[in-house]
């Protein structure tokens, strides 16, 4: 029993911790969004160069007379996102 209601005091915490976290400054959002384009282009290189090995397994057991195995597209060079302009302050009357 003691260890339910430790959990679930525990949980209620923590949801309201979580609850309380601040937006994004614009400079974390931009570095989000680096850091999660990169994230993006490492699998695309990491599915290249799967592709890259088992198609060499491919070659060492294919029989004479089977089709070669499909090649593989190498991803195309990473690009930084761009990052949106911010809007300009309304003018004071």
């Amino acid at each position: 029993m003691k260890k339910i209601i430790a959990f679930t005091f525990s949980t209620l915490t923590s949801a309201a911790a979580l609850a309380a976290l601040p937006p994004l400054t614009p400079e974390q959002a931009e570095a989000a969004a680096l850091t999660k384009a990169k994230a993006a282009y490492g699998d695309k290189v990491a599915a290249y160069q799967l592709c890259q090995a088992q198609n060499r397994v491919a070659d060492k057991f294919r029989v004479a007379g089977t089709p070669a195995p499909a090649a593989c597209v190498a991803p195309p060079p990473f690009v930084a996102p761009v990052a949106a302009a911010p809007a300009p302050a309304p003018a004071a009357k």
